[in-house]
């Protein structure tokens, strides 16, 4: 199996949710083994995708630079990763990545619209060995386990009558990430809305690129996309976050209430010893190759 990028550039005007101002992106291909690169072309810096260039996982994952940052990758990473991207430039004019709805679904929108370029490399992934796990004093839990699949398992609890506990397992192909996961929005309580608001963030959320939620309901007319959208939202987060890998994942991804906070904390921990993954040549490994054909598939 071969590296990918897109077959052509593409440019889209968005806002960011938390500045709520207008920002330009395109994304244009680039040769094997470059990765995914970002530039801000108003500051003239380059910020490779890497675990080491996180800067802040409070509200969204946050990568910087020399004192200058992108924000909310996550939902145009999770698409990107979604279609095994290997090689990207994503270009910017402000500090944030267009919200869009609230989902993925508008970056797998402008994915299928450019298509996908096979280049003349092999494609690489990262398998997991064994298990890394991170958990904290209140019961939140993230872990990466072995398995020969492409596995995300997300279950969360909360305490408001239309979320509660939910759980969705998601055994991953292209065409279920499009179907089941990138369509799922990003969800906020009105009073944390109004707090976030307070301190200069959340001004670009609207009921266009989110789920607004009272104290007992959703409150955007159309309702939800799925029943258990929110569990669905947590893994489309998780998939962009596990971006910062730098390989697509061959392996089991658990959580029990996650965050971006936990998955960076996770993917750190992984790389912490070799003995936790072993990184494979697709063109070598039958077995897995196998797996990843049948996984992306799907594309056009």
């Amino acid at each position: 199996m071969k590296q990918r990028t897109i077959k052509k550039s593409i440019e889209i005007v968005g806002i960011g949710l938390h500045k709520g101002v207008p920002v330009t992106m395109k994304l244009e291909p680039l040769e094997a083994n470059m990765g995914i690169i970002f530039y801000r072309k108003d500051e003239g810096i380059t910020i490779p995708l890497t675990i080491e260039n996180v800067v802040d996982t409070k509200m969204a994952t946050v990568i910087g630079k020399d004192g200058v940052i992108i924000s909310t990758i996550e939902h145009l990473l999770s698409a990107v990763y979604a279609y095994g991207i290997d090689n990207l430039r994503i270009v910017l004019d402000n500090d944030e990545v267009p919200i869009l709805d609230g989902s993925s679904s508008g970056y797998c929108l402008l994915i299928d619209e450019v298509g996908i370029q096979e280049l003349d490399a092999s494609k690489k992934a990262l398998k997991i060995k064994k298990s890394v796990e991170i958990n904290t004093p209140d019961g939140k839990k993230v872990s990466l386990k072995p398995s020969n699949h492409i596995v995300y398992d997300f279950s969360i609890d909360f305490s408001h009558p239309v979320i509660g506990e939910q759980e969705f397992r998601f055994d991953y192909s292209i065409s279920e990430y499009k179907e089941n996961i990138s369509k799922a929005r990003t969800f906020g309580f009105l009073h944390e809305v109004q707090y976030l608001r307070s301190i200069g963030l959340a001004q670009g959320a609207s009921l266009e690129n989110a789920i607004a939620l009272d104290d007992s309901k959703v409150l955007n007319p159309e309702g939800l996309r799925y029943e258990n959208e929110f569990v669905r939202h947590k893994i489309l987060d998780a998939i962009g976050d596990m971006a910062l890998l730098g390989y697509t994942l061959i392996g089991e991804y658990d959580a029990h209430a996650g965050s971006h906070h936990l998955n960076h904390l996770l993917t750190k921990k992984l790389f912490e010893s070799e003995e936790n993954y072993e990184i494979i040549d697709l063109d070598s490994a039958e077995e897995e190759s196998k797996v990843f054909e049948l996984a992306f598939a799907t594309v056009q």
